[in-house]
């Protein structure tokens, strides 16, 4: 496994939480990784300081979407970062979370809706629903070839074994969390409901639920509806996180996740216990809204107390 990822990696020492002599994390780069499913991308790792000081134990794993948008400003599509490392930092430096380790997988940005879109949700597509989102891969400038089971099994069965084999990680479900924002939601709803044996938590922020980009057209939202109605993995070893602003694009996600909320009691989810849906009021939708709200989603995944 290793030499179809580690063409090259670079350990940088990163983010300061303050001025104090706090510990931090360690970024790990693996630059061009090489798929047999798709795309080859960069892929970024976060370890905890106490990976280094403990290094019998074994830590839980967050997948990432958008990893050039996770831990750097300066590779950020729109120069602002999560900042997710300075987060994880500072939880994990107060106490208030148990530390884990981050896997940030970047996007190919030209396939990137493709790559994120649920694929398995065109089953449920009406024949107008189809053409619709052909329609819009190709206002987009890319080819309307559905790629998410090929991303999935990208991250299921060759990054997460890499991964797995080369860190002290806990490879088991509840340890296998999976994240992302606005089409990132999307596919890590997917990936929970694909493989409910492989991730035990998922956060889904500001999901992009209208699938297009406003509520004109409900058709196609309400196939991955559908889809989520059949597929969502059972409550009884599954905890999912949700949230939307109400600014820019996030102004037309909340009459999509009341439906989704409605649909997490019925399939048995607890609010508060396996299920937390929240809304930023005045919230755009962005990584600057993302970052300001990231420790809240560490929280609900990793606190000690949970």
């Amino acid at each position: 496994m290793k030499k179809i990822y580690l063409l090259l990696v670079i350990a940088i020492s990163a983010f300061t939480t303050d001025v104090s002599a706090q510990a931090k994390g360690t970024i790990i780069k693996l630059e061009n990784v090489k798929s047999k499913h798709v795309a080859p991308r960069n892929v970024e790792i976060y370890l905890p300081s106490v990976y280094f000081t403990e290094p019998k134990r074994r830590f839980p794993v967050l997948y990432m979407q958008d990893g050039q948008n996770v831990f750097n400003s300066e590779t950020a599509g729109y120069g602002i970062a999560w900042e997710a490392g300075r987060a994880a930092d500072s939880l994990i430096n107060s106490g208030k979370v148990q530390p884990f380790i981050i896997v940030a997988a970047w996007n190919t940005i030209n396939t990137r809706y493709m790559e994120y879109f649920p694929e398995k949700a065109f089953n449920y597509f009406k024949p107008e629903d189809k053409k619709t989102i052909d329609d819009l891969a190709i206002s987009m400038g890319v080819e309307p070839n559905w790629l998410a089971d090929e991303y999935l099994k990208f991250i299921v069965e060759e990054l997460k074994p890499y991964i797995d084999q080369s860190y002290n990680t806990l490879t088991d479900q509840i340890n296998t969390a999976i994240c992302g924002s606005s089409m990132g939601g999307l596919i890590s709803m997917y990936a929970i409901s694909e493989y409910p044996g492989v991730f035990g938590q998922a956060a889904c922020i500001s999901t992009h639920w209208p699938v297009l980009f406003d509520n004109t057209n409900m058709g196609p939202s309400q196939a991955v509806r559908d889809y989520m109605a059949k597929k969502l993995p059972s409550p009884k070893n599954h905890r999912i996180w949700f949230d939307y602003g109400t600014a820019t694009l996030d102004q037309y996600y909340e009459v999509h996740q009341k439906m989704v909320d409605e649909m997490m009691k019925n399939k048995g989810y607890k609010f508060g216990l396996n299920w937390e849906t929240r809304k930023y009021e005045g919230a755009e939708h962005n990584e600057k809204a993302w970052q300001k709200r990231f420790g809240d989603i560490l929280t609900f995944l990793y606190a000690k107390n949970k």
